[in-house]
């Protein structure tokens, strides 16, 4: 019986050692003492999350990195953008715990955090892999390459109808055919549509010509991506605008029902945006999520699993940057720069004024 005792704890003991040599591994190409970064992530145990993206695109990436670094566990809280920048900062100004990372597709609000000084300044081994418009002053990241697309239905439209551009797209809506079948982002409460239709206002000089094509066709507006894909794919829509081009054309593999445009004109490119606070409770554990999601290895699980379209350049696999700017053409890519300068709408004023021509063109009834 003691010969079992002492035999089970032999190999306990050479199983917590193997354990060990796993979890401090160095990841190849990152400088030696990085083994500190593993080792004190190792002792807070947990990174917590706050984020936009799906859970379910996101599990893949969190089974990796689980698998990755066994000593951490990943604690994370799926809402939409803007509950995303409501609840970090509610919990700061209280006091409480918050997040350790925010992960966000509403560029402008993660980039209002992190100039308002809530980011870490922490710049990331793997920096140098992505492309420059994509991070800012060590701070914020950009982590996927996501276009804005148009989304319709394969069943009730005519391929002669299927808008190619803006332009078409203006005149499309405008017929009495797509009237109260035509939906959007609520603006006013969804981040991510808020900051791309502003974006539209910078890019499209008929931006006015839009707005009131969406009050002519009585625009139905939605909070989620999910949501309005359901929508177009039941037939309640007929067309879908600024809608997240990651989702659409993953769902567009599986649902006969779903067409996907890719604007020839422009594509709106969004980049999800990631840093890690500055306060972090976790924040060795916090730079290693950072890290892991802008690797080869992170990078790829984008690509292949999260399907949320790789921002490296040197990942290859189904959803990637390069493959989009082959489709779409270099000069019609507009990426939303990873910068402060995205922030000019979100200004009281500025933010007021665009959401009253809003609603008095496109929100009218």
């Amino acid at each position: 019986m003691q010969t079992k005792t002492l035999l089970q704890a032999a190999l306990a003991t050479a199983f917590a050692s193997l354990a060990g040599a796993a979890f401090a591994q160095v990841p190849p190409g990152y400088p030696a003492d990085y083994q500190k970064v593993i080792d004190a992530a190792k002792k807070e145990g947990k990174v917590v999350i706050y984020s936009a993206t799906d859970s379910k695109a996101a599990a893949p990436l969190i089974k990796d990195f689980s698998a990755l670094y066994p000593g951490i566990s990943v604690e994370y809280n799926d809402m939409n953008s803007t509950e995303v920048y409501n609840r970090f900062i509610s919990e700061v100004a209280a006091g409480g715990n918050t997040a350790d990372v925010m992960w966000s597709s509403a560029m402008d609000l993660q980039m209002r955090l992190a100039s308002d000084g809530y980011a870490l300044k922490y710049k990331s081994v793997e920096a140098a892999k992505i492309p420059g418009w994509a991070m800012w002053d060590d701070q914020a990241y950009g982590t996927t390459f996501e276009p804005a697309a148009i989304v319709y239905n394969k069943r009730l439209l005519d391929a002669k109808e299927v808008p190619k551009n803006h332009d078409d797209f203006v005149k499309l809506i405008a017929t009495p055919k797509f009237k109260d079948k035509v939906t959007t982002y609520d603006i006013e409460k969804s981040g991510v549509g808020f900051m791309f239709m502003a974006q539209d206002a910078k890019e499209y000089p008929q931006f006015l010509a839009l707005e009131n094509a969406f009050g002519t066709a009585k625009v139905r507006v939605q909070s989620s991506t999910g949501t309005m894909m359901e929508r177009i794919s039941s037939g309640e829509n007929l067309i879908g605008y600024n809608v997240l081009g990651s989702y659409a054309l993953v769902r567009a593999k599986t649902d006969p029902s779903i067409g996907v445009v890719l604007p020839k004109d422009y594509t709106l490119i969004l980049s999800r945006v990631q840093f890690i606070n500055k306060n972090a409770k976790n924040v060795n554990a916090g730079k290693l999520w950072l890290d892991y999601i802008l690797s080869h290895r992170g990078q790829t699980i984008i690509a292949n699993g999260a399907k949320l379209f790789a921002i490296r350049a040197d990942v290859t696999g189904e959803t990637t940057s390069a493959d989009l700017i082959k489709l779409i053409g270099a000069a019609n890519v507009k990426p939303i720069p990873v910068h402060p300068i995205i922030l000019q709408f979100l200004g009281p004023a500025k933010r007021m004024a665009f959401l009253k021509q809003w609603k008095e063109t496109a929100g009218k009834k």
